[in-house]
């Protein structure tokens, strides 16, 4: 009898406990609901006087609610963004957008992303942060803002893109945020290709330099569509693009790297693609028929080259990056341990008011010979820790990283967009790799289970799945 009486008790007590915890949620979303609305009628009200400032409520008001929603909302949504390299902020500053939207992100994916990180990202965030203190040195010896920061830029750049990335991948948003990215470069793409028919079409051969929405050089378009080409032909199978998505996409790209005339961006494609094509392991199939591309691209590259030194013009773009070369060394011969300052082309501080179009010329006159060895130890590094995952991951990781590496051989390098996203994505790539490792291993039933599969043992490798 005492014991029935214990059992309900026990239950009311239960019911109780149910009914308030209900009672707490239905108030605490009336609440919110009510909150919302004020803030919804005070953003209405404010629309005909402070247009500008609503807007920006409002939009502000979107993304907290999709953060409460899901806490990586902020950082999926920031992906298309990342391709908007429209300059703001004045001349000591002079960031993109895509880099105010990174900084978001970031904060974003640091306070609230999956944690804990796993080893590979570790790897990524101590090598990002051996070029932070390595480059620390130029910032001490040669006191400027533009250096401070472009110091807190180039960290934003690689190590804040890598947990932005991570965040993504690793709260199974992979999908989602890497399509929201290549839809804008897809626009962007068009965009390009369409500017490029128009000049045809009035027999204009010149490279594009696309105008719409607003003016953009070749290089830069170049560059960005060559990160994405890359990622839509290497297809991994947890992106889930089908072969009727990427094919056109892959070719809309190249298209329109082919109306830019980007050589850096033609030679990265092309060596990247070959990696990819060639490895094994992915648990994909890739078409070789896009390697038999790879042979007049390079000759065209190396034509363009060759014509232009033999051309005996002392302006044109060769002559001018062997110019620039050999200025690049001069400065650098100021202070050969620590540089003469990131950004000291903006600085005034050198005769010479030109960014190297070398990726390692660039840290050398910029941050020294210490600058250089952590800049090295940064990329190479990078590329090994990515090599080493499981390549259904990992080549897509490396693919950008190289690439990006690639294109900074003969253009510039720490340029926001060019350098964040191949970081961001390798980051997704690192991020989904930990998320599929956490997932409990599914009993082979043989049903059809969400997602293609990925091989990882060579037995695997040797018989890749199409995706």
């Amino acid at each position: 009898m005492s014991h029935s009486t214990g059992t309900g008790t026990r239950t009311w007590h239960a019911s109780v406990l149910t009914r308030a915890t209900v009672g707490r949620r239905w108030f605490s979303a009336a609440f919110g609901a009510v909150a919302v609305l004020a803030l919804l009628a005070a953003i209405g009200v404010a629309v005909p006087d402070y247009g500008v400032y609503a807007l920006a409520a409002a939009v502000a008001l979107l993304i907290t609610g999709a953060t409460v929603y899901n806490p990586a909302a902020i950082p999926v949504l920031a992906m298309p963004a990342l391709v908007v390299v429209q300059r703001v902020g004045g001349a000591s500053t002079n960031l993109s957008f895509s880099d105010f939207a990174l900084f978001g992100a970031f904060w974003a994916a640091l306070l609230l992303g999956p944690r804990p990180w796993s080893r590979p990202m570790r790897s990524l965030l101590w090598l990002s942060a051996f070029y932070q203190v390595a480059t620390l040195f130029t910032v001490i010896a040669n006191p400027y803002r533009a250096n401070t920061v472009e110091w807190f830029h180039a960290w934003l750049s690689v190590g804040g893109a890598l947990v932005v990335g991570w965040a993504v991948g690793r709260s199974g948003h992979a999908r989602l945020g890497v399509g929201l990215y290549l839809g804008a470069c897809g626009i962007l793409a068009a965009a390009t290709c369409v500017q490029g028919l128009t000049q045809l079409a009035q027999g204009n051969t010149a490279a594009v330099f696309l105008s719409w929405p607003y003016g953009m050089h070749k290089n830069f378009v170049g560059d960005v569509l060559g990160i994405a080409a890359l990622v839509v032909y290497a297809r991994p199978p947890w992106l889930g693009l089908s072969r009727k998505v990427a094919y056109p996409a892959f070719w809309l790209f190249v298209l329109a790297i082919a109306a830019t005339q980007s050589r850096q961006a033609i030679v990265g494609l092309g060596l990247l693609v070959l990696v990819v094509a060639l490895r094994r392991g992915q648990g994909v199939r890739h078409t070789k028929l896009v390697l038999l591309a790879i042979i007049p691209a390079g000759f065209f590259v190396v034509q363009v080259l060759v014509d232009q030194l033999s051309s005996g013009n002392q302006f044109n773009s060769a002559y001018q990056r062997i110019s620039w070369y050999q200025d690049a060394l001069v400065v650098w011969n100021l202070n050969q341990w620590f540089g003469a300052g990131l950004r000291w082309w903006y600085s005034g501080r050198t005769p010479y008011s030109f960014q190297p179009p070398n990726a390692e010329l660039e840290v050398l006159s910029s941050a020294g010979t210490v600058g250089l060895v952590g800049f090295l130890v940064l990329m190479l590094g990078a590329l090994v820790v990515v090599w080493r995952i499981s390549p259904a991951y990992g080549t897509l990781a490396f693919a950008v990283i190289a690439s990006r590496l690639v294109q900074g051989q003969l253009d510039l390098f720490w340029v926001s967009v060019q350098t964040s996203v191949p970081f961001v994505i390798a980051g997704v790539c690192v991020g989904a790799l930990a998320r599929h490792e956490a997932a409990p291993p599914q009993p082979d039933d043989g049903a059809e289970r969400e997602g293609p599969p990925v091989a990882t043992d060579e037995r695997a490798s040797a018989s890749p799945v199409a995706a």
